[in-house]
């Protein structure tokens, strides 16, 4: 909380003069300037924490928006294996950082290894990712003595500007997408993902409504994610003569948000038409949300129109990066690796490039002479230090992670059989579908699963060029 004012009698009595009783006036006055001063501070300390209650309420709703969208890119058969991976994702990654990550520090996997994964897995990486690799990230480039923060509040900064990573395409998304690509990678494909010539399948999840469910309600929460990490909003700032809030930079940060995400859901819609010859909502939804990404780094430094700028060259990121898994048999169900891990990078970069000199001082006060973006004049020690983080996150993420997923599959506690695979893991591992439901091109409803635990079968590795 802020300090009150102060008041001292003794300051007020050459303006009292020789009034009678000028001590007992002074005194009286400057008792009453206190009761106000402190009730002020009071009411500032319990809006700013308001807001930023609000703000986590909104950034907690995500959880559901993700929880609805990886339901829909995953088969059926799939999807209370999906839900229970979600929601422990709140359960256990709470419980993790508050034990472990909080002492480290001062989510997003689960999707990129969806379908084919052992519950167990899930629950050491979930837990080793939140309550360790995070949180060191989150330390280095967001704490105030992080040896790369921007906020460092004493001692050099690296390349006189520190890594302005405002709300975490770095720190938040990149750190997602590099362990769910190592854990994808180290996996394998889905079965059936391709085929024996090595061409593509489609593995089209089970429902698209739930998909864009899903990212509004990310879009919803994003106003959370992204405005709240000012942490809170009754401050003054005074530049020049004018007067006002930072209430205005949280309005910015809102409309950068929006117009990144906008701007990326639109390319790629034109986009994928353009390069598949039709128009595809969940491939709209995941330029949408790559856009977001991509500006969650510079969101509070950028100008409204660099935040398009942002969301249009994220959206060919994205595509550019789908492409290339593609063509290297990667298989991430809901491309979190290239949408969080490439957007979230091209989002680090962008900030080094079109950070603006006047937005940084605001944010980042105390030191008039830092660096901002180099297309804004600013040179390229800010990019130098975003590039940094970068190259750090990557290795930092695969010198933990990798080594994590590959003890695991060693183990052979990373992926399940192929029976359960073909199967669906909703039959074998979580007592039913999610959903009373027929479909012959999967083969895998649960009356047909039922008679194949009666019927003689050749319990032969599956043909990988089965379509499921």
């Amino acid at each position: 909380m802020a300090d009150p004012l102060s008041c001292s009698a003794t300051d007020l009595l050459p303006l009292l003069g020789g009034a009678p009783n000028a001590t007992a006036a002074a005194t009286f006055i400057c008792s009453r300037f206190s009761a106000v001063s402190s009730q002020l501070s009071a009411a500032t300390y319990a809006i700013d924490n308001t807001y930023l209650l609000f703000s986590a309420y909104l950034v907690f709703a995500m959880q559901l928006g993700f929880a609805m969208l990886c339901a829909g890119s995953v088969r059926a058969k799939n999807t209370m294996n999906i839900m229970l991976t979600n929601v422990l994702d709140a359960a256990a990654g709470g419980l993790s950082y508050y034990l472990f990550g909080y002492a480290f520090a001062f989510g997003i996997t689960s999707g990129s290894i969806a379908e084919r994964t052992q519950f167990v897995a899930y629950l050491i990486y979930s837990s080793f990712l939140t309550g360790f690799v995070y949180p060191v990230v989150s330390h280095w480039f967001w704490s105030g003595d992080g040896w790369a923060s921007a906020a460092k509040s004493d001692g050099d900064l690296l390349f006189g500007s520190g890594v302005i990573d405002f709300a975490g395409s770095g720190v938040v998304h990149m750190v997602g997408g590099i362990a769910g690509l190592w854990g994808a990678f180290i996996e394998g494909p889905r079965i059936g993902r391709f085929d024996r010539t090595g061409r593509s399948v489609a593995l089209r999840g089970h429902s698209a409504s739930l998909v864009v469910l899903g990212s509004f309600l990310l879009w919803f929460g994003w106003y959370g994610f992204n405005p709240g990490s000012f942490l809170t909003i009754l401050k003054s700032y005074g530049t020049k003569g004018a007067y006002y809030g930072q209430w205005s930079a949280v309005g910015r940060t809102a409309v950068t948000t929006t117009l990144a995400g906008s701007t990326a859901a639109l390319t790629t819609l034109f986009g994928k038409r353009f390069l598949a010859g039709h128009w595809n909502v969940i491939d709209v939804c995941n330029g949408l949300l790559g856009g977001f990404a991509a500006i969650t780094s510079g969101c509070a430094v950028v100008e409204p129109w660099a935040a398009i700028i942002c969301g249009f060259v994220a959206a060919w990121v994205l595509i550019g990066l789908n492409k290339l898994a593609e063509k290297l048999k990667y298989d991430d169900p809901l491309e979190a690796a290239q949408l969080h891990g490439g957007c979230g990078a091209w989002g680090v970069l962008f900030t080094g490039l079109f950070a603006n000199k006047g937005y940084v001082n605001e944010v980042y006060p105390g030191r008039p002479d830092r660096p901002y973006g180099l297309f804004m004049g600013g040179g390229g020690r800010l990019l130098a230090a975003q590039m940094i983080q970068i190259l750090v996150i990557i290795g930092w993420v695969t010198a933990t992670m990798a080594p994590l997923f590959l003890a695991l599959h060693k183990l052979k506690l990373l992926r399940v059989s192929s029976e359960d695979e073909m199967a669906g893991m909703d039959m074998t591992r979580h007592g039913g579908m999610a959903y009373i439901y027929h479909d012959e091109e999967e083969n895998s409803n649960w009356s047909q699963f039922k008679m194949s635990r009666i019927e003689p079968r050749n319990t032969s590795t599956p043909d990988p060029t089965v379509h499921l």
